[in-house]
């Protein structure tokens, strides 16, 4: 997928709005996702990245009322143990510091939606990310961190070494495992998730949006996206 979209133009910004809105309309009607998007999609001659944007961000009012439910204060992570969807976490607030669009979806959780997960590189700004997240932990203080890294992206057992260095400085428990299938784990984790990934959210009873605490935190929201009216 490209990761170039922008959407400056008002009149883009219009459509989408009116497509976010028949898409969730059909969303809560109980009509299948991958059908309602494309026909959508199709209604209104969207861009193959404007279709992923919607499917990034629009849910019907029952899953986006579940998952908000799921969604605790950083208040509520203090001395649990606190497991992160470490690439989940990373490229999101990436997207963010490189002007990549983010999308504030109707479930209340901030989204990367460039779709660069199979072809992302450790990069100098990745450790300034990871800088980000160990600070915000040190704030939140949780009983212990786990960061868990996809083994089949490149370079995640070395990411895992270098966010395990940086706690250990920081004094900070926990630990970084790249692993194959971090799901496994994720999925029914009995404390507090962090990720925005909706299958992980919708079988996980506590989440954390930390990728979107870090950027409204450090004000990284000048690509954000909004697609429903307050």
């Amino acid at each position: 997928m490209r990761h170039n979209l922008r959407i400056n133009n008002q009149l883009s910004i219009k459509i989408l709005h009116e497509a976010a809105r028949d898409f969730r309309y059909l969303l809560n009607r109980g009509y299948p996702r991958k059908t309602s998007l494309e026909l959508v999609g199709n209604r209104y001659g969207l861009t193959f990245d404007e279709r992923h944007l919607l499917h990034r961000g629009v849910f019907s009012n029952p899953d986006s009322r579940l998952r908000r439910e799921k969604k605790i204060p950083l208040q509520e992570v203090r001395n649990k143990d606190l497991v992160l969807d470490g690439h989940n976490v990373v490229m999101t607030i990436e997207a963010g510091l490189s002007g990549r669009p983010l999308i504030l979806g109707d479930d209340g959780f901030i989204r990367d939606i460039s779709g660069l997960s199979g072809r992302f590189k450790t990069t100098e700004m990745t450790e300034k990310v990871i800088q980000f997240i160990t600070h915000a932990i040190k704030n939140i203080k949780p009983r212990q961190s786990l960061f868990l890294f996809d083994a089949p992206i490149s370079m995640s057992g070395r990411l895992a070494r270098k966010v395990r260095l940086l706690l250990k400085r920081e004094n900070l428990p926990g630990d970084a495992m790249a692993v194959r299938v971090p799901e496994k784990i994720l999925i029914g984790f009995p404390g507090v998730i962090a990720t925005s990934d909706t299958a992980i959210i919708d079988q996980s009873k506590m989440v954390l949006d930390l990728a979107g605490y870090i950027l409204k935190k450090r004000g990284i929201l000048k690509t954000l996206l909004r697609l429903r009216k307050r």
